[in-house]
């Protein structure tokens, strides 16, 4: 994935977020009215994938907290469970930007959302980040999850089923 395609989403899943205006003096001296991300946004990766968009939500916002969690699907009933899950700490009271680029069945994202709303997240505090989405996963979440707010630059991927 390129790093301008990944930039360009977090980009436009941060304008999701929620800001207030504020006055900028430049270094002439000008005032310059401008826009401030409220306080309380953080960033949270489903691990491996979900570390690709890190970088590029850092460049946006340096001082964001980030979590992770590792969700893995069982190989046989192709359940998904979480493996591991660390948190910024009162995320409950966040808006969580969810960083996951490429989705086939959605199962993970459900699983990571499930999650965070078990760590009292509200559903409508949610912002999905994501590049590549089947539009059977994008029915699945919305289905799921209608109040998360979605991000994703490509939303007609093909599912392929893959053979090991």
């Amino acid at each position: 994935m390129s790093k301008v395609s990944i930039r360009l989403v977090i980009e436009e899943s941060l304008n999701q977020l929620p800001f207030s205006k504020c006055a900028v003096t430049t270094p002439t001296g000008s005032v310059y009215e401008g826009l401030k991300y409220q306080k309380g946004n953080c960033g949270v990766s489903i691990v491996r994938s979900g570390e690709a968009m890190e970088q590029g939500l850092r460049d946006c916002c340096r001082s964001i907290r980030i979590g992770k969690i590792l969700v893995e699907s069982d190989a046989d009933t192709h359940e998904a469970r979480v493996v591991y899950a660390r948190f910024p700490e009162g995320i409950s009271t966040r808006k969580v930007l969810l960083m996951y680029p490429i989705m086939s069945t959605g199962n993970t994202v459900i699983k990571a959302v499930t999650v965070l709303k078990e760590h009292h997240v509200k559903e409508e505090n949610i912002v999905l980040s994501n590049i590549f989405c089947t539009p059977f996963a994008a029915r699945m979440i919305t289905s799921t999850f209608p109040q998360v707010s979605k991000g994703s630059s490509i939303n007609h991927v093909k599912l392929f089923y893959y053979l090991f």
